[in-house]
Order: C-alpha cells, then sequence, then structure tokens
C-alpha cells in the first residue's frame, strides 16, 4: 500500500488531551513482551480498558492473529464489568508486541494551518525500545527479579515499524500522511496543553540513548514543528531511573490549560521518585506557559505500593495522572487503595465536572510498568477533510 508522506517544512500541532477523538488504540500484549507473572492480568487489563472506553467512542485493539480468540473472550468477559459498547470494539489482526502504544503506536496531529493543509495526519517516532534496541540483552528490563523475556529481532523490527504500519492501515475516514520525525521519542514523553506549551523531561528526550548527536536546540525545533509548541517547560527526570527514563506522562497531566494535575508519590517510595516530584514541582510552581500563565497546580497522592502485595521491589506505576482523556469522559485508574483511590475521584471529578469519570481497576499494568495514558493512543477527530 502507498503512503503519503508530509513535506520536511510543514508544522504541525498536537492537540490537547481532550480534544475528540474518532477512535482509542490499543494493543494487546504478545507473550514476547511482558514477564510471564504480568501476562494473564495485563491482558484483562487491556481487555477492561477497551470495554470502559468503547461506552464512549470506538476502540481499535491491535491484536497478533494467534491471539484474537483470547482478546475476543476477556472482552466479552470485561463487557459486563464497565457500561460498555461491544459493537464500538473492533479486534484487529496485526504484527504487534508490546501493550504500551503511547509509546509504540503513531501520534496524531493536525495542521498548524488547516487553510495551507487538508487531511489526516501522524507522526512516526521511531521507537527504539525506550533508547535501548541496540543493547536490548543487556539491559535490565524489570527491577522486580523476575525473568522478562528478550524480543528476537523479528519482534523487536515489529515494534520499531508499528507506528507507520498502523498509519498505513488507518484509512477511515480518509488515508493518513506519514510525518517522518528527526527525533526519537515516545509519546508518553509528551504533555500538551494544546495551547502552545509541552511539559518533557530531559532525560527521556535529550538522551544520547534516543538522539545522539542531536543539540537542545536541534531537538527543541523539531518539536516546534511537529506539535505547534511555542515554549517547551523542561524537567531534569532521571536517567535510567525506569525504562523510560521518566516519562513526563507518569508525573504530571493537563486538564486545560495552564492547569495541571502532579502527582505525589508515596513516602514509601525510592528517594529518587520523591526528588523528581519536588523538582517538577518546583519548576511549575515558578513557571509560566507559553500564554504567560502562571500554573495552577493541584497535588494528588499516589497509593500505598502495598496493595499489591509483598513486592520483590519498590517502584509499581501507581500514579492517577497517568488517566486517559475520551469522548465526554475521562478513564481513572483505581489500584486498590480504597482512600487513595476516591481522593483520586473526588479531585478528578472536581476538576472535570463536564465529563463521567469512569474508575477502571488495574492490577497487571502498574506492576509491568505503566498505567492507563501509557497503553492508549487517540486516533485525532478531523473535521477539515
Amino acid at each position: 500500500m502507498m503512503i503519503n508522506v508530509a513535506k520536511a517544512a510543514a508544522r504541525f500541532r498536537l492537540p490537547s488531551e481532550t480534544s475528540r477523538h474518532t477512535a482509542t488504540i490499543l494493543g494487546f500484549p504478545s507473550i514476547y513482551s511482558i514477564a510471564a507473572a504480568y501476562y494473564d492480568s495485563a491482558c484483562l487489563d487491556i481487555a477492561s480498558l477497551a470495554s470502559a472506553i468503547s461506552h464512549f467512542e470506538p476502540v481499535r485493539l491491535f491484536t497478533r492473529p494467534e491471539d484474537v480468540s483470547k482478546a475476543q473472550a476477556l472482552v466479552e468477559q470485561t463487557n459486563t464489568k464497565y457500561p460498555s459498547n461491544r459493537s464500538n470494539i473492533s479486534i484487529i489482526p496485526f504484527l504487534t508486541n508490546h501493550l504500551w502504544v503511547r509509546d509504540t503506536g503513531p501520534v496524531y496531529v493536525e495542521p498548524f494551518d488547516k487553510s495551507d493543509q487538508k487531511g489526516r495526519f501522524a507522526i512516526n517516532f521511531r521507537f527504539s525500545e525506550w533508547g535501548r534496541k541496540d543493547a536490548i540483552g543487556d539491559d535490565d528490563r524489570a527491577c522486580d527479579g523476575l525473568e522478562w523475556p528478550f524480543m528476537q529481532p523479528a519482534q523487536l523490527e515489529e515494534n520499531a515499524t508499528f507506528a507507520k504500519h498502523v498509519i498505513e492501515f488507518d484509512q477511515s475516514p480518509c488515508s493518513v500522511t506519514l510525518i517522518e520525525s528527526k527525533v526519537c521519542l515516545e509519546g508518553g514523553a509528551l504533555v500538551a496543553d494544546g495551547d502552545g506549551t509541552l511539559l518533557a523531561t530531559e532525560s527521556s528526550i535529550l538522551n544520547e540513548n534516543r538522539n545522539p548527536g542531536m543539540s537542545r536546540s536541534d531537538i527543541e525545533n523539531e518539536l516546534y514543528r511537529l506539535l505547534g509548541v511555542d515554549k517547551i517547560v523542561w524537567f531534569p527526570g532521571r536517567k535510567g531511573l525506569d525504562v523510560t527514563d521518566v516519562h513526563a506522562d507518569a508525573e504530571v497531566t493537563f486538564i486545560r490549560p495552564g492547569v495541571v494535575v502532579l502527582s505525589r508519590p508515596h513516602p514509601s517510595a525510592p528517594r529518587a521518585w520523591i526528588e523528581v516530584y519536588e523538582e517538577i514541582q518546583a519548576i511549575l510552581r515558578g513557571a509560566t506557559d507559553a500564554k504567560g500563565r502562571s500554573f495552577e497546580v493541584r497535588v494528588i497522592d499516589e497509593p500505598n505500593p502495598k496493595v499489591f502485595g509483598n513486592l520483590t521491589y519498590d517502584e509499581p506505576a501507581t500514579n492517577y495522572v497517568n488517566c486517559y482523556f475520551v469522548n465526554g469522559g475521562l478513564i481513572l485508574p483505581q489500584f486498590g487503595d480504597v482512600q487513595r483511590d476516591q481522593e483520586a475521584l473526588a479531585l478528578f471529578q472536581t476538576l472535570c465536572p463536564d465529563r463521567v469519570v469512569q474508575p477502571v481497576r488495574v492490577t497487571g499494568l502498574p506492576l509491568a510498568g505503566g498505567v492507563i495514558h501509557c497503553a492508549t493512543q487517540p486516533v485525532l477527530e478531523n473535521g477539515d477533510l
């Protein structure tokens, strides 16, 4: 299939998280991508997300051909757990592995000047196993003491080309133009307000493991072009603290321009994560956005990781800011800490009074390294075709 490629000089805009969607992309995990101890619960989490999201908008669940029957069975099982619309869920046979489609999938954007360009556009940020593609066998996949699978070259190639193949596949309501990026990064590294401001960590983007030889200005200029931002608020992050080198979407989210929710680690969290939080809070409190607004920072406490039992490690991904806006709603993770779960639900209901806040319990995703935002990718609605 021929694919249209955007002109190198063209400029685009990443809309806000609250923009309307044509659909949501999900990825059913393969056995090659996740520790066996987490596999079944992660599959169930993805099916739960498909069901919950389907109540609000169509879901495209990309699934390896050999896993289609398993995905179908789990979706049927979870349809009774949440308000859902089974007819809105398409299970698509596809060569995919990671469930983390925020990072592996295409990032849909719109033309910066809609009078100059028409159609649908998505960026290929050239996923490289979070900067570890060439050294995946030497890198600790997790700190949990479990045996994680090492993907073979065939699976690594499937991951690297997933975004491009999704763009080729997406023909509804019309074809998508591919935007090739000079910068290698993952969608989870980008937290944008749709009004000119981007929040990002230096450790996940200004990193030799992804962008060797590129200067800060080179990377910033490409982000200005691709995302339509005028200002980047950089947080230091920490290289090597987790496999993502600290993605911004695990720390903070926009409710609307000027208003953010910041995740505060549980007191039992490793000191490095608490320092990341403190740095981000200090920067946000002293910064302004692209329009000169000071940030209104709301803080939400993370749950006690002990809700997952006696872990062999002390840093599961347990943050409520890794939620996902859908058409008319918000999908909010719940972890089993009743007090913290209820506090998060109340806060987001207060901040988003015009949306239905749908809580979804997750058990496998946090142990495997992410939450709901990490596992979802929106397909933007475009009324100017």
